[in-house]
């Protein structure tokens, strides 16, 4: 079935979440379980791409992601970077996953690049971010995101997750490059 040309923001009422599978379970859990609850908390918002469907019907979901503000203590920071001493600001990509009906599609590298120009605008002309931030599940994933720039610029979290991170302004800059 053919997709709709945009994300938009994940709506129970339109979104047919129940038969989404990319695999991982942990990211269908997220999508099935935590999405809608969390967006109704303003904890995070989630932005899906989803198949054209016939009036009445509910959407599947091709792809998605979520994002979240989040505060980075400045001794995360690895590298000299000139911040002040307090937590920074920036914007969490918390989940970015792709049906496995969709996969090999390069749907993930069109998910990220809408993720990070929601995120730039959101920057521009919401509450600014210095960054976004990311932990890795895997190692394909940690793959994916070293082809954009991301790169591991934190201490790593007390759980051994993989944290990268991308500044706002080398966002902007890759955008320009697709």
């Amino acid at each position: 079935m053919a997709l709709n040309p945009y994300f938009e923001v994940l709506d129970k009422a339109r979104h047919q979440l129940k038969s989404f599978d990319c695999g991982k379970a942990v990211m269908n859990d997220f999508l099935k379980r935590y999405a809608v609850k969390n967006q109704n908390l303003g904890l995070s918002r989630t932005w899906v791409l989803a198949e054209n469907s016939a009036d009445g019907e509910k959407a599947a979901v091709a792809a998605y992601y979520t994002l979240a503000f989040q505060s980075v203590e400045p001794e995360n920071f690895r590298d000299k970077v000139s911040l002040p001493r307090y937590p920074t600001p920036t914007i969490l990509l918390a989940r970015l996953a792709v049906n496995k009906a969709y996969q090999g599609q390069r749907l993930g590298r069109k998910t990220l690049l809408a993720a990070l120009a929601q995120a730039a605008r959101i920057s521009e002309q919401g509450l600014p971010a210095y960054a976004l931030v990311l932990d890795v599940l895997d190692d394909d994933a940690h793959r994916f995101y070293q082809q954009f720039d991301f790169f591991k610029s934190f201490d790593t979290p007390a759980d051994d997750r993989v944290r990268l991170f991308v500044p706002m302004s080398a966002v902007k800059h890759l955008l320009a490059g697709y």
